[in-house]
């Protein structure tokens, strides 16, 4: 049955993720602000209505040794893994899901998902190597599983379906229980270069070596989770990767000239470095700057005298959800520490004498700093190291990411290069909080991982310089992809796979989202604690897009549904457009309306328009006796009017005088509108995404104001809305969103500098009113007094 009701609650959470729920898509209140219950799928035991785990919140683990060999002539990999599985779901388990992303250059075993193309008007030899080989012979790429088996030695069952494989268990593996197997594979190490992709070589045509990048490398487990059971989608190369926890202990053979940084922490540098860098190296864990702990010198040395002899280098890591190294003799390496709540984070790069006059200067100190920014703003870094390697590239892994920014030959560079190096360092190194620790579904909901750490980046970018330029963040950044036509649009809330416009949809939108919230609906201080909240409720964890919607709300006090609606699972962009404007002053000697003789009919008796079933059947029923038949004490006027015995006359009027509310101003209530101008705004919604109004108002004087409207103005008309402002000066000029804050793809309708001549109306005090409860109405009983 719990299966059952798992598959269930699955397809809503894929269905409903999916869609937009209108309540009334033909009314213009009462869709864009309604809740997001019928959308978000059900709170349950494992994942709290507040957003946090529950009380039986489950996550399985893997922990693996791993050994491996790296051929740098042949240009290959050999490993051996042991992997200890530990289910701690509440399900028995028949088999285990393992990725194999390297069968991504496969021409056999690939993912087998092809895009559309078309006859070019030139074609590369490249562009034709890669279109021959996709129906070719099997070109050799992809992991070659030699053997899979128990810990005894027994030979497991498996089967490989694409980039994902399946290893049967012998014996069901119930919940509480470990398994432990054993897989040994290889595979042929591919040119990232030439065929693309986040791990393989680069090849240096004018020294002959290579830069390794080895990512993805090994079959890694998938993740079994409460909300989805097997995250076994394939991997076609766009979307990354859901992985479990656990921890690692690798040894890489690598040529002996070459360097080797890693996730982890190394524990044999005393045997792999020689002396000199290794006092280097302890030099640098106290330095206040970047140490070189090899040096441009000896890379450039190592280049030109390779070695035929290898090294074995030994690399631990707790608690990480994946593994990642490179290795090279080209690498130059330099590191210092950056201190987090007191504890020393090792900061490190590694690169070629191509980036030298980049990443000497700026790589290690844009890795400490990242750190310290997102730790502020997120969670405590929690790992010893952090490194940064420059490999013409743009990925992350736990500890480690690769990186771009090379220099010209002469050691200069553009300053597009520089700014898009340190960016790309940011964001990469960025990613060990977003997915690595806060580990969402990247395979599935891509925005959670790039979007929230892209929005961090801009962050930690904006901290860096404040005339950084940061292009994905600010909200007038977004503009141009709002802008779109819907054909061409997706809601953030898509897969991955589905994504048109990728980069703006699953980085770019997310983020600017998230900075609105910040600075502009929710207010720093809010938005700080609700986002770092959610990063500590799910470090470690597997969060999902409710999970993040749910916390930010239950930490902040903020309704927020109408921006997850509109923002992550709607396309309308906003248009916000100024329609009409209005100014009045107030006429304070106006003479006080007179009194009004009003004719008025009596007031019919007040009975039910119609006898109903349960008062026949009360009065048919003896065993009732109504009060004011016991009690002829509580009989009035008006009981008998009810029943005829009081006379009523349909035809017969009266005359009332009946009083302005309203009488004279006193002298400080005249100096309270005197001077004052009153302006009415008109907007209309042109773009559909509801948003706050942001107005600046210019004076005669030439000072400005901001006013700011929360977007609840909207709320009981999604169309138009008017609003009523009084200011002490004149006004000479109304723009809306000055601050290009809310990502208004249309500025010409946000300004007003015509002003309408100024109508007059009519100021008065206002009389006190009756009190609540005081007769009201023609009152029957008082006329028939006048009889």
């Amino acid at each position: 049955m719990r299966q059952f009701l798992l598959v269930v609650a699955c397809l809503l959470t894929v269905t409903g993720y999916a869609q937009d729920i209108q309540n009334n898509p033909a009314s213009n209140h009462g869709n864009k602000f309604e809740q997001l219950g019928t959308i978000l799928p059900t709170p349950n035991e494992y994942r709290t209505a507040s957003g946090a785990p529950g009380p039986k919140y489950w996550q399985q683990r893997c922990d693996y040794v791993i050994r491996c060999t790296l051929d740098e002539n042949g240009q290959k990999l050999t490993g051996s893994e042991t992997l200890n599985y530990f289910n701690n779901s509440p399900d028995v388990l028949t088999y285990i899901w393992l990725q194999l992303d390297e069968n991504e250059h496969s021409n056999k075993d690939n993912a087998n998902y092809q895009d559309q193309n078309v006859m070019p008007a030139m074609m590369t030899d490249r562009t034709l190597a890669k279109m021959e080989d996709q129906n070719g012979p099997d070109n050799g790429f992809g992991h070659k599983i030699r053997s899979i088996t128990d810990i005894s030695g027994k030979a497991l069952p498996y089967t490989i379906n694409k980039t994902m494989m399946r290893v049967d268990l012998l014996t069901p593996l119930k919940p509480g229980q470990r398994f432990q197997f054993k897989i040994d594979w290889s595979y042929k190490i591919p040119d990232r270069v030439t065929l693309g992709g986040r791990g393989g070589y680069e090849l240096f045509p004018e020294d002959g070596n290579s830069l390794y990048t080895i990512t993805q490398w090994y079959p890694r487990v998938c993740v079994y989770s409460d909300f989805q059971g097997w995250q076994n989608h394939q991997f076609t190369g766009r979307g990354e990767f859901a992985l479990t926890f656990g921890n690692f202990d690798v040894q890489m053979t690598v040529p002996a000239d070459h360097i080797v940084g890693s996730t982890g922490e190394c524990q044999n540098y005393a045997q792999v470095l020689t002396p000199a860098q290794l006092a280097r190296y302890q030099k640098a864990t106290n330095a206040k700057e970047p140490v070189e702990i090899v040096t441009l010198e000896e890379a450039t040395a190592a280049e030109k005298n390779k070695s035929t002899k290898t090294k074995t280098w030994h690399f631990k890591a707790d608690n990480v959800r994946d593994f990642a190294w490179t290795s090279s003799r080209k690498y130059i390496w330099d590191g210092m520490p950056q201190l987090v709540n007191g504890k020393k984070i090792m900061c490190m790069s590694f690169y070629g004498k191509e980036a030298y006059g980049l990443y000497r200067k700026f790589s290690t100190r844009a890795v400490a700093h990242t750190i310290k920014t997102y730790s502020a703003f997120t969670i405590p870094y929690p790992y010893p190291v952090a490194q940064s390697v420059e490999a013409a590239n743009g990925m992350e892994y736990p500890m480690i990411c690769f990186n771009y920014g090379r220099t010209e030959k002469d050691g200069t560079y553009s300053e597009a290069t520089k700014n898009g190096m340190l960016g790309v360092v940011i964001h990469e190194v960025g990613h060990n909080f977003f997915p690595m620790i806060v580990n969402s579904d990247e395979r599935q909901w891509t925005w959670m991982d790039e979007g929230l750490n892209t929005f961090v980046q801009y962050l930690t970018e904006e901290l860096w310089d404040n005339k950084f330029p940061s292009k994905r963040g600010p909200a007038w950044t977004i503009v141009d992809y709002m802008k779109l036509p819907k054909s061409q649009l997706e809601p953030i809330m898509t897969n991955s796979e589905n994504i048109v416009q990728f980069g703006p949809n699953a980085y770019a939108k997310p983020a600017t989202g998230l900075n609105i919230l910040r600075e502009t609906i929710m207010g720093r201080n809010l938005f700080d604690f609700a986002f770092k909240e959610y990063a500590r409720r799910w470090a470690f964890k597997h969060p999902t897009p409710a999970d993040l919607f749910r916390t930010m709300e239950d930490a902040s006090g903020e309704d927020l549904d109408w921006f997850w609606r509109g923002w992550f699972y709607g396309i309308n962009p906003v248009d916000i457009s100024l329609d009409s404007v209005k100014v009045a002053t107030a006429e304070v000697n106006g003479m006080i309306p007179p009194a009004k003789s009003v004719t008025r009919k009596i007031d019919a008796p007040m009975v039910p328009e119609f006898d109903d079933l349960s008062k026949i059947r009360n009065r048919e029923d003896r065993k009732i006796a109504f009060y004011t038949d016991e009690d002829t004490g509580a009989r009035d006027f008006y009981w008998r009017y009810a029943r005829g015995q009081e006379p009523y006359d349909s035809t017969k009027t009266f005359t009332v005088e009946q009083a302005p509310g309203v009488e004279a101003l006193t002298p400080d209530a005249k100096q309270q509108f005197a001077g004052k101008y009153f302006y009415e705004l008109d907007f209309s919604n042109k773009g559909g995404m509801v948003m706050p109004i942001i107005i600046e108002w210019t004076f005669s004087d030439g000072t400005r104001q901001i006013d700011r409207i929360p977007a609840q103005i909207w709320r009981h008309n999604e169309n138009t809305a008017s609003k009523v402002f009084v200011k002490n000066k004149a006004v000479t000029g109304i723009r809306l969103d000055p601050f290009r804050e809310t990502a208004d793809i249309d500025e010409s309708n946000n300004v007003w500098n015509q002003m309408p001549a100024p109508t007059r109306f009519k100021a008065f005090a206002q009389k006190t009113g009756a009190a609540r409860g005081q007769s009201t109405g023609s009152n029957p009983m008082q006329q028939a007094q006048k009889k």
